[in-house]
């Protein structure tokens, strides 16, 4: 996927004021307009700036797309990386813009679409919009429960027309067996009444933090185990950590590189709990010095093993 510049492609600089946004978006998208330029690739052209203008018109996609830092080019090779959008609140959710104008950059950052609730006015007094922002948590804490301080971040129109980010923390309590997608409803917390309206609600979205050992799918839990070759071969009882403590696993006789073994109850806490799986990969020992080369060319000749022989090469 490549990296898409807006503000080069609406020709402004990265600290433009809205107002001169807005007019270099007009000024181009006449320009481009396919109603008017019948140029082979002006309607593309003119898809690019509609979508640039998108992104750069709403102060909080312009701040979320910010956030990704100036180290990339347009057309450089681009994934965003993990929870690049936590912590920034927003009231409903990023809206899709028109289909004809998303590319895979727009929908990949934007194209998430999350229900919001509409105010209710009565008179002069409404509630608050409901605000949403995913907030990062370990894995761990899906196990025992915690509480996290949590910083927020919020985009806001300055009377300069620029965008600024106001930051607020909170102190949130991680229940014990959430589940990454789920979201912890803070009341009060979003968005302030109209009048004598109350306030709206924040909803944070879980997600977990990247984990050096463990992956969660839903309420299970996965963990890759390396093995011994002799280990897999022979069977035997091995220790494996799980987020809960290391416990015993019998490896079975004969078992394959990428076998699954069920610890059932071991995954997150549910009502059922989830399972731990643990998926079995064998890692040969180097040959890195004489003695290791030499016992590698006696299992070469005595076991004889050819591990292409149903492939018939």
């Amino acid at each position: 996927m490549e990296f898409k510049d807006y503000y080069k492609t609406l020709g402004v600089a990265r600290d433009a004021p809205l107002e001169e946004i807005k007019r270099s978006y007009r000024k181009r998208a006449r320009q481009y307009h396919p109603d008017i330029n019948k140029k082979p690739g002006a309607e593309e052209r003119f898809k690019e700036i509609a979508e640039a203008y998108e992104v750069l018109k709403e102060p909080e996609k312009r701040a979320a797309y910010d956030e990704l830092g100036t180290d990339f080019k347009a057309g450089q090779e681009f994934r965003p990386p993990p929870g690049w959008d936590a912590g920034f609140e927003h009231s409903g959710a990023f809206p899709d813009g028109e289909a004809a104008t998303s590319s895979e950059f727009f929908e990949e950052l934007f194209g998430r679409s999350r229900s919001a609730r509409r105010n209710h006015r009565e008179g002069f007094h409404a509630r608050g919009v409901d605000h949403h922002a995913k907030a990062l948590i370990d894995l761990e804490d899906a196990y025992r429960g915690a509480t996290r301080t949590i910083t927020l971040r919020t985009a806001e129109l300055a009377d300069d027309g620029r965008v600024n980010l106001r930051e607020r923390r909170l102190n949130v309590q991680i229940p014990k067996g959430v589940r990454q997608g789920q979201h912890i409803r803070l009341s009060g917390q979003g968005g302030p009444g109209i009048g004598d309206g109350p306030a709206g609600d924040l909803y944070l979205e879980i997600e977990f933090n990247p984990h050096p050992m463990y992956r969660a799918d839903g309420k299970d839990v996965y963990l890759d185990l390396p093995l011994a070759p002799w280990e897999a071969a022979l069977g035997r009882k091995v220790r494996a950590p799980t987020p809960e403590g290391a416990v015993n696993v019998q490896i079975p006789a004969g078992s394959a590189a990428g076998a699954k073994l069920r610890l059932k109850g071991r995954g997150i806490p549910s009502k059922p709990p989830g399972d731990l799986y643990v998926v079995l990969q064998i890692v040969l020992p180097p040959a890195d010095n004489d003695e290791a080369r030499k016992i590698y060319r006696e299992m070469e000749e005595k076991l004889a093993f050819d591990p292409r022989k149903k492939l018939g090469a």
